[in-house]
């Protein structure tokens, strides 16, 4: 990972997005302190931290605060020019309605072919790719989860040295199954990720599963499979298991059968089209709408343009955009279902006591966001500039090529988990704080939006696209270095520092279903 650095990034520097902000972010590092004069004359009155924002003219108490072009608050005092607008100073503003927004109104044009470009991946019978060959088992309920974890210890250190093509085992392990409200209309969410978790690319198509036998979810529901023997699912509580043993020695028995299978899987050529790639941010800053999500976004036409699929998600972290990307949804339909996301969620918090202003955490407010508005308009910079070709609940599976939102809360762990479960092979996460997260699932490119950042952390960072900030590169530029880089982690010839250290986050259901 090349981190670039250049003589411009010494100098006092702040970013401002578009012609209309009255505010702008300071870039150096560790920001600078008052009195400093920039060259078109502007003087700090007050030591301001990177990537937080200076007003570039007074504003009014009760005036409009813009960054990106839009309204990101009004001032809750006069800000004078020169001075830090810190998030005490900046007042939320109303979350667009919905019921006024445009509906496919400016659908763009469809983006120019991008042919020839591929990676090594392996192919699946029903036509899907994975970019990893794992073995995976799942679980019906958390009761048989140390079972399952005490054989995957077992399976990793005497049968997987038998099938140098497979990548490892892992457990597909959680905390629903059992005293749960099982018929309740939103229990579909928590069934439908775990049945399409299980399906995944990276797994072959198909997960074994380990139950209990008393649970509420069947584990032939998970497989979507007929009550009856079948060769990938068993059952502790099965009366011809005496003890311990036995129980484990199935495991491996039902483990051995299906490596045998995965083995005969290798890597193949196959067209970037195959591609499911999920996009995600955590640990933002104010950085993440400048660096790392545009780049990402450019990114993400390109894949779009080789006939991928790509999603960009977090519900929370679209709500207070959305009136600017119904307009590019492909058709009025689609543009009804981005709305229909929004709505659910929205009451979904309001029945919780909480709305989008929630989402922000003390690291995104260190890191310059003042709140969810901000935070938002660089969000939805990972989704380019393509047309919105489809948009999924939570927990379905794309069945469509192009970008598509994959409605999820913004919650790191849960976001992966859905993102998972709807046939994503590969993720690419952006952070501007900096987070270990991984995917044992699946690979996770993990961008920085600052070079400090990709420095400091430089054997955990993948991808630095900080030197956009800088002006040592364009978004352009960093865009197709980080699309080259995602063909070649999905092709296994390049590993993520995630996959390299082991490190990997559990996966982690949405359940807004009631627990008994």
């Amino acid at each position: 990972m090349p981190v670039r650095t250049d003589p411009r990034s010494q100098q006092p520097r702040t970013i401002k997005i578009s012609a209309d902000d009255n505010v702008a972010i300071v870039v150096n590092d560790f920001g600078l302190p008052a009195g400093t004069v920039f060259a078109d004359g502007l003087k700090l009155i007050d030591r301001v931290p990177q990537g937080h924002k200076v007003a570039l003219v007074d504003i009014p108490a009760g005036g409009a605060i813009k960054r990106y072009g839009h309204v990101i608050g009004t001032a809750t005092r006069l800000l004078v020019r020169g001075s830090w607008v810190e998030e005490s100073g900046v007042r939320l503003p109303d979350a667009p309605p919905m019921d006024q927004i445009e509906l496919a109104t400016r659908v763009p044009a469809p983006l120019p072919s991008l042919e020839g470009y591929t990676f090594e991946g392996f192919r699946n019978p029903d036509g899907s790719v994975g970019t990893k060959n794992l073995l995976a088992i799942s679980t019906s309920v958390q009761c048989v989860a140390g079972t399952l974890e005490h054989a995957i210890k077992l399976i990793r250190r005497d049968l997987l040295p038998r099938y140098p093509n497979v990548d490892d085992v892992i457990g597909l392990t959680h905390s629903y199954g059992c005293g749960v409200a099982i018929n309740a209309p939103d229990a579909v969410i928590p069934i439908r990720t775990l049945q399409n978790l299980a399906r995944n690319p990276n797994f072959g198509g198909q997960a074994m599963v380990v139950g209990l036998g008393c649970e509420k979810l069947a584990p032939e529901v998970l497989l979507r499979a007929p009550s009856g023997k079948n060769p990938d699912i068993m059952s502790l509580q099965d009366e011809a298991f005496t003890g311990f043993g036995p129980m484990i020695e199935q495991i491996l028995q039902m483990a051995a059968a299906r490596l045998e299978i995965l083995n005969r899987r290798t890597r193949e050529t196959c067209p970037a089209s195959d591609l499911v790639v999920g996009m995600q941010c955590g640990g933002s800053d104010a950085f993440s709408g400048v660096t790392a999500n545009p780049a990402l976004g450019f990114a993400s036409d390109l894949l779009v343009r080789c006939g991928a699929t790509v999603m960009f998600s977090e519900v929370t972290e679209v709500r207070d955009a959305v009136h600017l990307l119904t307009p590019r949804a492909v058709n009025v339909d689609v543009a009804r279902a981005l709305i229909r996301e929004m709505q659910w969620y929205d009451d979904y918090l309001h029945r919780g006591g909480a709305d989008r202003s929630a989402n922000t955490t003390p690291g995104n407010k260190k890191g310059g966001l003042a709140n969810i508005m901000e935070k938002t308009l660089g969000s939805i910079a990972k989704s380019g500039t393509a047309a919105i070709s489809g948009v999924l609940a939570p927990g379905e599976r794309a069945t469509t090529k192009g970008l598509i939102f994959a409605a999820t809360p913004a919650s790191d762990f849960v976001c992966g988990t859905l993102q998972l479960a709807s046939g994503m092979t590969l993720q690419v996460f952006t952070t501007g704080r900096g987070t270990p997260y991984g995917l044992a699932a699946a690979p996770v490119i993990k961008v920085a939006t600052r070079s400090e950042l990709a420095t400091r952390w430089h054997d955990l960072i993948d991808f630095d696209a900080g030197p956009i900030a800088t002006g040592a590169a364009s978004i352009e530029e960093n865009g197709w270095e980080l699309f080259r880089l995602i063909l070649e982690v999905a092709s296994g010839r390049k590993k993520v520092w995630s996959d390299h250290w082991g490190i990997y986050n559990a996966l982690t259901l949405f359940n807004p279903a009631p627990i008994t």
